[in-house]
C-alpha cells in the first residue's frame, strides 16, 4: 500500500518526516524524496550531544559550521517569512535540524511535472535539501521553528529567486537537474 497509509500520526512521526504533494495529497515516501534529493533522519532533539547521531551525520557527510535561528528572536519575522516563502534555490546543500518548533518545506518534483512536494518538518527532524533544488520554507499555523543550520565550510546563505531567469542557468541548478532528474 501507500507508505504512511492506515498508520496512526504518532507512528508515522516514528518513520519519519510526513510528505505529501501539495495539490492532491497524496503521500509521498522516504524513497521517493530521496530520488530528488532530500534525505531525513529522526534525532533526539532533546538529547542529540549525547545521543551522537547528530555527530556521525555531520562527520560523514563534511558538516562543519552550525548555528541556530529561533523564530522569536528574528526581528521582523513576516518580512523574513516572505523571502523564505519566495520559491527559491541555494548552490549549496540546505540542512535544518528542528530542535523546537516545526513547518514545511516545499520542494518541487522534477520528475512529476513539478509538482510540490510538502514536507511537514517537526521537533527531531533532521533534513537535506541537496543544491540546485527549487523550494520554499514557511511555518506552519503554530509559527514557531527553532533550528540548528549545518554547513560545509564557510556558510553562504545566497537564495536565487525562481523568478529570475539566470537562475536556471546556475552550474548548481544543471548539476541538480543531471543528477536528480530519470531519464526516459
Amino acid at each position: 500500500g501507500v507508505w504512511g497509509q492506515n498508520i496512526p500520526s504518532k507512528a508515522k512521526s516514528r518513520m519519519g518526516v510526513k510528505a505529501y504533494y501539495i495539490d492532491s495529497k497524496e503521500a509521498v515516501s522516504s524513497d521517493d524524496l530521496k530520488r530528488i534529493g532530500v534525505y531525513e533522519w529522526k534525532l533526539d532533539a532533546d538529547n542529540y550531544e549525547k545521543e551522537g547521531k547528530l555527530d556521525q551525520i555531520c562527520k560523514d557527510r563534511g558538516y562543519n559550521y552550525r548555528d541556530e535561528v529561533d523564530s522569536n528572536k528574528i526581528p521582523d519575522l513576516q518580512s523574513k517569512l516572505a523571502i523564505f516563502f519566495d520559491e527559491h534555490l541555494h548552490d549549496d546543500e540546505e540542512i535544518r535540524f528542528f530542535l523546537n518548533g516545526s513547518g514545511y518545506f516545499d520542494v518541487r518534483d522534477n520528475d512529476r511535472n513539478d509538482r510540490w512536494v510538502r514536507i511537514e518538518c517537526g521537533k527531531g527532524d533532521l533534513i537535506t535539501l541537496p543544491a540546485g533544488i527549487y523550494h520554499r520554507f514557511s511555518p506552519d499555523d503554530k509559527m514557531h521553528f527553532h533550528v540548528m543550520r549545518l554547513f560545509i565550510g564557510e556558510p553562504v546563505w545566497t537564495a536565487w529567486s525562481r523568478k529570475e531567469a539566470s537562475t536556471d542557468e546556475r552550474t548548481s541548478r544543471s548539476q541538480y537537474v543531471k543528477n536528480f532528474t530519470q531519464t526516459a
